[in-house]
Formats: structure tokens, sequence, C-alpha cells
């Protein structure tokens, strides 16, 4: 065994995730429950197929440095900058009030004040690996919800290092004499270093890399970047996945940010879900099975505690939505990773007696299994209940006008500015309440409601408006709004909004002008690329009018085929190249004007 050790544990890995998380995934748990249940499997208290897992553990932890480093770099510092009230104010909240109550019930429980402080300092920091990796599984780290539980954890891993410092003041024998001025300054020299090389090194060593034009160089110098960043960081006593961070964070803006994200999420994703396999083999069945009630007790009650506490933090920090501050509290609940660090330093330094170690690393380990579970509750129950509760009420239209806009995003916005500059007046509403509260605080005038619905259009004043702009985001309630108007508005003229040439097909049997909202802006592209390859822009213009002008003709012959397949490729085929003899007649009739050449 000792001899195929390697290979062994391999294998044992990668089975345990190919056979779990499928299943989670079928069962919509997610694939971090799944490797968690795996590890806990395989793990020496499941089959003892693995017996060591602390050595993969700290192996795997790199997948935490670099999910870290692509998060960096889908942020530049700017966007970091706005979010420095999220990272300092709600982190510093959150992390200060965790600890502050956990200490507390720990000296209420006959705990000393010493002990009680080092279990609320691990307690009050939440696995990064875990709650960022649910994130994106269930597409909610865009969410406000989301976004503020970043800030929070970036905010922890900063924490670390006062945190560490803490302890050792603590320990028995220590006293505020022995913190280490110099690493503390090494280590801010080490961060100026790093935002300096990031500015001013890093670029144009990566595009010396690039110009090798060989991929796995380039690879390897990924791998290399985010490792080496990472083991200077630790060096310095600091987080290797903050460090990896800030890294991606110099490099958001560069022109190597796609590759090196390509390059480096495969790597991400196995190791992410080793770690995660690592931190299900480390959860201590025996002792759970000795003191069931004791471990799930202290974590479950650790996770309702940190809710408690995260809900009102994130309303007082401005998510006052429910669900995002509820998937805000939900995310953070668990334990993190820096515990296991933290509560094996404190023991190590005789703060915590070993029984207190096992006990308290059980019920992190226990801690971290709670949240996939969380997550799903959440999606699956608790927020379309909270959606359905929070449901606001049509707001009450006070005006009547020649035009109305239903939907008011980028695209009904534009029509409403061109119009406003000829002094036409628009009714404007749009379904998602967000988005009207956005607009109100820049001085616009809109309405929430469903257009959709008849008694909103009655509302809106439909009956004597003279036209209808159908600007909303979903093709298929603007196809329903088109169809209502048209029934019961006779008289009110239609301009829709088209997102596909196949709702194209819809508007036409209608009867109904549809813009499709990509034709234009891409036509206007293709006559800039065309000027930009040297020719002259009235040849450029003409092309794009007369491409305009003949799709546009096709467009309605060929809403008659829409259901027939096999027609309307053909026919599809046919007006190609009928579109391409005409440009190219067009264009030879001006070239022998002498209005410019066809290249």
């Amino acid at each position: 065994m000792a001899e195929h050790g390697f290979l062994h544990q391999a294998l044992v890995y990668l089975a345990a995730g190919v056979i779990a998380v499928p299943v989670f995934k079928r069962l919509g748990l997610g694939s971090v429950l799944g490797f968690l249940v795996a590890g806990v499997a395989i793990g020496p208290w499941g089959l003892r197929l693995i017996s060591e897992p602390e050595t993969v553990l700290h192996f795997s932890e790199f997948g935490v440095v670099l999910l870290l480093f692509l998060v960096g770099l889908e942020l530049n510092p700017q966007r970091l900058w706005q979010m420095r009230r999220a990272i300092f104010g709600m982190g510093a909240v959150q992390v200060a009030a965790t600890m502050l109550a956990v200490a507390a019930l720990g000296w209420a429980f006959g705990r000393s004040v010493t002990v009680a402080l080092v279990a609320g300092m691990g307690f009050a920091m939440s696995s990064t690996a875990i709650a960022l990796a649910t994130l994106e599984e269930k597409n909610l780290l865009p969410t406000p919800g989301g976004q503020a539980s970043f800030s929070v954890l970036l905010f922890q891993d900063l924490a670390v290092i006062p945190l560490m410092l803490a302890l050792g003041m603590i320990s028995p024998g220590k006293s505020g004499a022995g913190i280490d001025w110099l690493a503390a300054a090494k280590a801010i020299a080490i961060i100026v270093a790093l935002i300096f090389a990031g500015r001013h090194l890093l670029r144009p060593v990566l595009r010396y890399i690039a110009n090798t034009r060989l991929r796995e160089i380039f690879l390897g110098f990924s791998l290399l970047l985010v490792l080496g960043i990472a083991a200077l960081m630790q060096a310095a006593g600091l987080s290797m996945a903050l460090g990896a961070f800030l890294a991606g964070v110099l490099l958001a803006d560069s022109e190597y940010r796609h590759e090196l994200e390509l390059d480096i999420e495969p790597f991400k994703g196995l190791l992410l879900g080793l770690f995660f396999i690592a931190v299900g083999m480390s959860v201590d069945l025996g002792l759970l099975m000795r003191s069931p009630l004791l471990v799930l007790g202290l974590a479950l009650g650790v996770v309702a505690l940190k809710i408690a506490l995260l809900y009102p933090v994130a309303k007082l920090f401005g998510y006052c939505g429910r669900a995002d501050a509820l998937l805000f509290a939900l995310t953070l609940s668990q334990v993190g990773e820096f515990a296991f660090v933290l509560y094996g330093v404190a023991g190590s330094q005789q703060v915590l007696e070993r029984a207190t170690v096992d006990l308290l690393t059980a019920a992190v380990a226990a801690s971290m299994l709670t949240t996939p579970l969380l997550i799903a509750l959440y999606q699956r129950v608790i927020m379309p209940r909270l959606e359905r509760r929070s449901e606001r009420a049509p707001d009450a239209i006070e005006e009547h006008n020649p035009v109305i806009i239903a939907g008011f995003g980028r695209y009904g916005q534009i029509v409403s500015r061109v119009l406003r500059g000829l002094a036409i007046g628009s009714t404007v509403v749009d379904h998602d309440p967000n988005q009207i509260d956005m607009v109100r605080r820049f001085g616009s005038i809109a309405y929430y409601g469903d257009a959709t619905r008849l008694d909103l259009l009655e509302s809106a004043g439909a009956g004597k408006a003279k036209l209808l702009v159908v600007a909303v985001d979903d093709h298929e309630a603007a196809l329903e709004i088109t169809r209502l108007a048209r029934s019961h508005f006779p008289q009110l003229k239609v301009l829709a909004r088209a997102h596909s040439r196949s709702d194209a097909f819809e508007y036409v049997e209608m009867g109904v002008p549809a813009v499709r909202e990509t034709f234009g802006s891409a036509l206007d592209a293709a006559e800039l690329a065309l000027r930009m390859l040297g020719h002259h822009p009235h040849v450029a213009r003409r092309v794009a009018v007369q491409f305009r002008r003949r799709d546009e003709e096709l467009l309605i012959e060929h809403a008659p085929l829409r259901h027939d397949e096999k027609r309307l490729i053909a026919a599809s085929q046919q007006g190609r190249s009928d579109l391409e003899r005409l440009l190219s007649e067009e264009a030879g009739r001006l070239r022998k004007a002498g209005e410019g050449d066809w290249r």
C-alpha cells in the first residue's frame, strides 16, 4: 500500500467525488454538501479508506487561494473602494458582535473568560470556501445578499492577523510586550510591495510570457504567480487567500484577465472539491457518537446564534430586503476553517485543554455541513414565500400622457429620454420595484406595476394614449402585453422590442412594428468595421442601409413560414444568397461611381 499510496488516495478522492456529487446535485442539495458527505464516508470515521485527512487538507487549501484569486479578477480597485463601507463597517460589526456574544454565553455557562473569548474568536469566522462556492453554484453571488457576504468574508481574512496577535497576548506567560511589531511592519511592507508590483511589474512580465505563444508556459506562470504570492503572504504571517485576492484585484483590468481565468478555473474546481472532502474527513464522528447532544447542540446553537446576529447587521447596513438579509445570515452562519488553526494554536499554547479543542473543532466541522442545506432550503422554500409576502401593490398612476412605456431598463430609458427632449410626455411603468426605486432617486417619474394586466394598462391611460412602447426584458411578457393592447385598445399604436428574429415573426403576424434589440447596434458595428477596413464612409453607410432594408423585407416574407422549419431554412438560404448579390452589386455600382474602393 505504501508503494502506491498516492495512486490509491487519488483514486479514492476522485471516485468519492464522482459518486457523491451528481447524487447531491440531482437532489438539489448542491455539490458542496456532496463533497463534504463524501469526505465523511471515506474518512477515518467512515469507511477508513483515508487515515490522515490533515495532509490533504493543507494541500487542498490552495483551492481556496485560487478561488479568491478568481474572485479578485472580477473586481477592480475602484469597485473594491466602493465596497469599503460593507467590508470595514459591516465586517467589523459582524466579527465583534459574534465574538462578544459567544464569549458572553461561554462565560455564562461556567467557562473562564479566556476560554470563552478564544471560542468566540473562532466562531466569529465563517468559511470563505463553503460560502463563496455555495453562492457561485446557486448563482446568488451577484445579489445584494451575496455581495454583502463576500464583503464580510474579506474583512474576516483581514481580521486573522489581529486575532492571532490577541491569542498570543492572552496565552499563559504572554503580555502585550510580546507583540512582534517588526513582523507587523514586515507584513505591511509586503502588502505595499505586492500592490506596487501588481501595478508596474506583473503586466510586463505577463506580456513577455504571453509572447512566447506557449500555452503551457503561460499556464505554468499563472499557477506560479498565484502560489508564489500565497507563499509570500504566508511567510509574512498573513492569509494566503487574502494575498491571492489582492493579486486578482490588481490584474482585474489586465488584458490577460480572461486567459488567467480560463487557465486557473479547472485547478480551482478540483482543489476546492478536494478541500471540502478533506473537511468532511476531519469530522470527528467518534466524539459525535460519544456526545451527540453536546456536539450537535453546540454546532446548531452557534449557527442559530450567528443567524440571529447577522440578520439585523444586514438590515442595519441597508440590505433592507428580508430575502437578501436572510441570505446574508444563512451564508455566513457556519464556522470557518480558520477556527481549526486558531484552536490548534490555542491548544499548543495551553490556552485551551485538549478535550475543549476536540469539542470545538468537532462543532466547527459539523456547522460546515449545515450551510448547503440551509441555502437549499432558502432557495426552495423561504425565498419564494418572502417574495410572495413582500409583493408590492401597483402604484396609483397620477398622469395620462400620449405615450406609455412598459419597461424602464436600458432600452426604455433611451426611448424616454428622446421623447422628453422633444417635450413629449410618457407614462413609464415597470414590474421591478428595485428599478423603480433606483430611477426615482435620479429624478425620473416611474410607476410600479405589471403591464401584462389589463387594469394596469387602463389606469396608465391606454384608452386615450396614442402609442405604447413595449420595452420589457421578458420576451413572453412583451408578447402578452402586445396581444392585450391589440385586443382591448385597437386605436393604440404599439411599438415592440423584439428579442430575436423569431420574436419579430410574432410581431409581424400581429401587424406590430418591432425593433430587434441588437439588430441596430450590430449593424452600426458592421458599418464601422467597413470604415475601419478602409472603405469610404458613404459606401459603408449605403451598404448598411441596403442590408437593413432587404433584411426587413425578408423578415416579412419569412414570417408565414416560421412554423414550417424545412421551408423556412430553404427560404433563409435563398435570402442570404440574394442579400449577398444585392450588396455586391451595390458596392460595384458605388465603386464605378468613384465613391470608394471595395476590398
